[in-house]
């Protein structure tokens, strides 16, 4: 099943309003509810799936029978780097999309997509309570919009040493310093090295062993630096347990010290939709770039990302490409292709313009808000239970746990949670990420799927129980 929306051009009333450019305020719909899985209808399902060609050849068996809350087979609690099952408008119009076929790196070849972009861009940027002066530019995902962030970044540093690096390089140029926490993602590091910053120019400051900022050491390095530019990396939302860096306390340094103040918020900002959890993310107003992802809580296809930048004349003067055959770099047009990577471009608009005019403002925080009460739900059941442990505190949407059943020594559970992590995977009741949180192996299901509902919750715990009551014995032995 697909969730039901009212057409995009209608309103309550069934009056056209002709408004591309006007979100919708509608309320998501209700998931389905279980009174619709008969057993009637679970074995016509079945028995449908296992003649499909791609049943039978791909996955046959009980096991991977698929769920409707799923984002594939089984039910799905994805950690942040999954995917979550996308709204049906995001579907629909990821379809068009490819139906048409358009590439939307210039203006010329498609103005449909170009303007949907802008009109996504601008809703985003209100959605997360970004100023409306930004630039912004819709990317793969996350990894290539930390990609454009840095890249601005890359040359405002080159500026502030009199050198445009997109021009000449970095050679002669003293290393460009990154700083962050321990929760630096690998995204990050993996851009600066594409960049030719590096790798090892990436400097993370923890306090701890779980990564917090060590605030103190941020400020002293940056003063070390006597000026010179570097880069701060805050991150909103962490992927083992979606802990927040101190977004404004990092905000003031990089301001004090004349550091560029990146924020990967690939999951998290998302935090920003809910009066619940939008402290997490208080500041983020003053970054210099801010980056998200939108296959995970928008709820949209794969793949697809979003970079938005303070100064949009960097995003032209990095990414900018100039041929005969190609529109000039001073095109008063939005070309796509000259504010980003890709030159040649699939449609993503289409599903991030779709799904925000189909659920606008009140949607996406429904989706938000059902999956902080998802999240809490599991963790207190794990609290609740005497053969699993939380290990961390539960701020946003993932749940970092493992499985500890008396009897256990604390030497053998690493071990016994590793096979519980791979039990899970043939077991195929349900899909939830591991990690290795404090030097501990452990879960980190994160509901962002807005199909997600109570009893999938459950069901987590419910087969870590039984997989831990199951492989103990031998752990023990």
């Amino acid at each position: 099943m697909v969730p039901r929306t009212r057409p995009y051009g209608n309103n309550r009333g069934g009056r056209h309003d002709g408004a591309a450019g006007r979100m919708r305020r509608w309320p998501l719909p209700t998931p389905p509810s279980s009174r619709r899985s008969s057993t009637s209808r679970r074995a016509r399902r079945r028995a449908t799936w296992n003649r499909s060609p791609i049943g039978t050849s791909v996955a046959p068996g009980p096991r991977s029978w698929p769920h409707r809350s799923a984002a594939t087979f089984p039910r799905t609690a994805w950690g942040p780097s999954g995917r979550s099952r996308s709204s049906s408008p995001a579907l629909g119009a990821d379809w068009l999309a490819s139906a048409l076929d358009q590439n939307t790196g210039a203006w010329v070849s498609s103005p449909l997509g170009g303007e949907l972009e802008r009109i996504a861009l601008g809703w985003l940027r209100d959605l997360f309570g970004l100023p409306t002066g930004w630039g912004g530019v819709l990317t793969t995902g996350a990894t290539m919009a930390n990609f454009v962030a840095l890249a601005c970044a890359r040359r405002w540093c080159g500026l502030r040493q009199g050198v445009d690096v997109d021009d000449v390089g970095l050679a002669g140029l003293p290393p460009i310093h990154a700083f962050g926490s321990g929760y630096v993602h690998p995204s990050d590091v993996k851009a600066l090295g594409m960049l030719g910053i590096g790798r090892a120019q990436v400097h993370k400051l923890a306090r701890d062993s779980i990564g917090r900022l060590d605030v103190e050491a941020l400020e002293a390095a940056l003063a070390a630096l006597n000026g010179a530019p570097s880069i701060v990396i805050g991150s909103a939302g962490e992927v083992n347990a979606g802990d927040f860096d101190p977004i404004a306390t990092m905000a003031d340094l990089a301001q004090r010290y004349g550091a560029w103040f990146h924020v990967d918020g690939a999951f998290g900002l998302f935090a920003a939709l809910s009066d619940r959890t939008k402290h997490l993310v208080e500041g983020i107003e003053r970054a210099d770039s801010v980056i998200a992802d939108g296959h995970k809580w928008l709820n949209v296809p794969y793949d697809c990302g979003f970079a938005f930048v303070r100064d949009p004349l960097l995003q032209p003067s990095v990414f900018g490409a100039g041929a005969a055959y190609l529109p000039a770099l001073d095109d008063p047009k939005p070309n796509w292709g000259y504010l980003g990577p890709e030159m040649s471009r699939r449609c993503r608009a289409f599903a991030v313009w779709a799904t925000l005019r189909a659920y606008g403002r009140s949607g996406h925080r429904a989706i938000v808000e059902q999956s902080l009460d998802l999240a809490q739900r599991l963790a207190a059941t794990v609290d609740g239970a005497d053969d699993l442990e939380r290990l961390a505190d539960v701020p946003l949407n993932i749940v970092c746990f493992r499985a500890h059943p008396p009897g256990v020594p604390e030497d053998r559970l690493d071990e016994l949670n590793r096979r519980i992590a791979d039990a899970v995977i043939e077991d195929g009741r349900v899909f939830f990420g591991s990690t290795s949180y404090d030097g501990k192996v452990a879960f980190r299901p994160a509901p962002v799927n807005w199909r997600n509902r109570p009893e999938d919750m459950d069901l987590i715990a419910q087969v870590v129980q039984e997989l831990a009551a199951e492989l103990a014995p031998a752990i023990t032995a």
